[in-house]
This record gives C-alpha cells, structure tokens and sequence, in this order.
C-alpha cells in the first residue's frame, strides 16, 4: 500500500443519503462533510452495512429508498471526497491499494480492500 499523502487513497465506506436533513445546522460543514457534498448526510464504516445500521440507529428509518430518499453507496478517501462504486475502483487501482476487482468488472466493495 503506497503511504504518500499526496495520493489519493480509498480510507472506509460510506453512504450518502441525499435527502436525510441535518438537524443542527450551525456545525462548520467545511470541516466535517466531504468536500464535495452539498445535502443530506454521510455515514461512514468499516462496511457498507455498518453505515447502513448507524444511519438507522441515530435516524429510526429504515434503509430503503421509500423512508430514506435517494442514496447512493461509495466511499470516503483520504482528500475528504465522496466518490461513487466506479470511481472508487479507479483511486484504489491507481494508488496501489488494490491489484485488482474481485466482486465486479468496474466498481469498488469493501471486500476488495479489506
């Protein structure tokens, strides 16, 4: 695994629901949402399952689109970027944290990491 800061590295899973409001909207988004953000909120894991059961832990909703919204599963990286399945795969191909997909032809699972 290459260590150098400057590349940019795949470091857990996450989920973005999109349409989840924040309750409390005075905390400094620039400091805690990913940079490329603008709504809803992001939970993230060891596993896609982990932010899944956080979400519905701190929220009472259930997982699925009809009590969530849209919501799409990816991945935080280490420049504080969302990034979807496809262009996870991308970062953890070119930074070295991977050799190779195991579980699809273009998107990234956190099995392929770890």
């Amino acid at each position: 695994m290459n260590k150098n800061n400057k590349i940019e590295m795949v470091i857990c899973s996450a989920i973005w629901y999109k349409e989840l409001p924040l309750m409390k909207n005075d905390i400094p988004k620039s400091h805690i949402y990913p940079i490329n953000v603008n709504r809803g909120l992001v939970f993230c894991g060891y596993r896609h399952p982990h932010c899944m059961y956080s979400m519905i832990a701190i929220t009472g909703k259930r997982s699925v689109t009809v009590e969530v919204g849209d919501y799409e599963q990816g991945f935080l990286t280490n420049k504080n970027r969302f990034v979807d399945r496809t262009e996870g795969a991308s970062i953890a191909l070119a930074s070295g944290q991977i050799e190779k997909l195991n579980y699809s032809s273009k998107e990234l699972y956190s099995e392929d990491l770890y």
